[in-house]
């Protein structure tokens, strides 16, 4: 059974991997303490990534182990088997993110949300924790990643052939 999702397990964690160099590389540059500010906005900008390693992921299984075809429902079923696996890597992903990488970021978010009138310290606090970062990632990692596989597997589909009359 692993033998035939390797790719995607593959995928899975690399996937993981460049969610944790981009939380590390928005922490050098101040998003998670001095331009917390500006948080919101360029933590989007993410998707980017995660859109090129869905892409380069369903054209290795396409490549390497459909043999240079593959169908949409094929590309699918497999960006769906990384999505999985990307969920289920999502809490340790998160506690990585939050404990290693960054500790002190649900502080700055707290303070920053009722600093600036944006929230009460009440929901900032029930906002910005482990528990709930941690059911929002598994949550919504698998639905983004279904959307997104949908999408690149149309692009990444073989043409169909064409048979002369």
């Amino acid at each position: 059974m692993i033998h035939k999702i390797k790719t995607e397990l593959k995928w899975g964690v690399i996937f993981i991997l460049a969610s944790l160099v981009w939380m590390l590389m928005e922490r050098l540059v101040g998003l998670h303490d001095i331009y917390i500010d500006k948080h919101a906005t360029y933590t989007n900008l993410f998707a980017i990534i995660a859109i090129a390693v869905y892409f380069f992921a369903l054209k290795d299984k396409r490549d390497h182990d459909l043999g240079g075809k593959m169908t949409w429902k094929e590309g699918f079923t497999s960006g769906a088997i990384i999505s999985i696996i990307v969920g289920l890597l999502s809490p340790l992903g998160q506690w990585v993110t939050i404990y290693v990488i960054t500790p002190g970021y649900f502080a700055n978010a707290i303070n920053y949300g009722v600093t600036n009138g944006l929230t009460t310290q009440a929901d900032a606090e029930a906002y910005f924790n482990i528990k709930n970062y941690i059911f929002i990632s598994t949550m919504s990692a698998p639905l983004m990643g279904l959307v997104t596989s949908a999408v690149v597997a149309f692009f990444m589909k073989s043409k169909a052939e064409v048979v002369d009359p």
